[in-house]
């Protein structure tokens, strides 16, 4: 068995069970869930096979559902041509984005990405559109082309479910398509691409416009979701959740992201509920206490990972079952 069989069946395996999850389990909490792994899978396009560390992409997640959120709670467009116009907002600012950022390399490209982003989280701080520090509420689901009521979890959860699996495809078939090879060449040897004729930064610029969509579609299906969206989805802190995630999962894999983001936001919504079982289980009244250090356990796991497992979850356990 190598990685790619391995990495398949976890797919199918999770396809399986995210199918009669809302069955057993809180629909929106699992909504969420898929939201973040698409973002993740996005973040993962730039920087598992482009080599490109982005410290900005919240800034495509959040402005994506503000954008989505602005046309159907005060423009009153359907929801289907929201969600297209946010990631149509967030895709062009991807290209500005990255046009500016692929003229450096490494730690001076990531710090461009992190300069610009934080200008679009001041602006949303300032712009009446956002409504500042209390945000965009009360976004209506609506129906999806006229007839398919959001409003019922379910079928919103059916919908969420059909966007992200196609996202998931959308970045499988681009990884190994022709594209995504001379993207992976570029990010194991970019001045030998450069000696073979490709253009490295046309390349570079369509994998940041592409991974900026796709992180743009799962801010708007988030702001749909939830119902808001606020300054959170553009604080720099998101796009270091989004690192955290994909570096925990297995940066460069397939599964990994989507594995790292259900880890974290678990981790993020349940560990209180974890802690009062252990208390409760086991007799020690400090477990009690988890819910309230959430961060403190993320950043334990994210060190014992780097420490540890440096190719992630998905990564370690490819390498280990490739050695038997």
């Amino acid at each position: 068995m190598n990685k790619k069989i391995l990495e398949q069946g976890l797919l199918a395996l999770l396809l399986m069970v995210v199918l009669v999850a809302p069955l057993v389990a809180y629909p929106i909490f699992l909504m969420k869930l898929l939201c973040f792994a698409l973002f993740a899978s996005a973040f993962n396009l730039l920087i598992g096979f482009g080599g490109l560390l982005s410290f900005g992409h919240a800034a495509f997640f959040g402005s994506a559902g503000y954008v989505t959120g602005h046309l159907l709670s005060v423009v009153g467009l359907p929801t289907e041509l929201g969600i297209v116009l946010g990631v149509a907002a967030a895709a062009l600012l991807g290209l500005v984005i990255g046009a500016l950022a692929i003229r450096r390399q490494g730690i001076y490209f990531s710090m461009i990405t992190l300069a610009l982003a934080q200008m679009v989280y001041f602006v949303a701080l300032r712009s009446p559109l956002t409504h500042g520090e209390d945000g965009l509420q009360g976004v209506p689901r609506g129906r999806l082309f006229g007839m398919l009521d959001l409003t019922n979890d379910l079928a919103m959860y059916y919908l969420v479910l059909a966007i992200a699996v196609a996202g998931f495809a959308l970045v499988n078939r681009t990884v190994h398509s022709p594209f995504g090879q001379v993207l992976k060449a570029i990010k194991e040897n970019e001045a030998r691409a450069i000696s073979l004729g490709y253009d490295v930064d046309r390349y570079k610029l369509l994998a940041f416009v592409l991974s900026a969509a796709l992180a743009g579609l799962a801010g708007a299906t988030k702001t749909v979701v939830l119902g808001f969206a606020t300054l959170t989805d553009v604080h720099w802190t998101m796009s270091g959740l989004v690192v955290l995630m994909t570096l925990v999962g297995g940066m460069g894999t397939m599964a990994g992201p989507i594995i790292g983001a259900f880890l974290v936001i678990a981790l993020e919504n349940k560990l209180g509920e974890i802690g009062a079982w252990l208390a409760e289980t086991l007799g020690i009244a400090w477990f009690a206490t988890l819910g309230d250090s959430v961060g403190m356990v993320i950043g334990l796991i994210f060190i014992i990972c780097v420490l540890s497992f440096r190719r992630g979850i998905v990564g370690e356990l490819g390498a280990l079952i490739k050695l038997r």
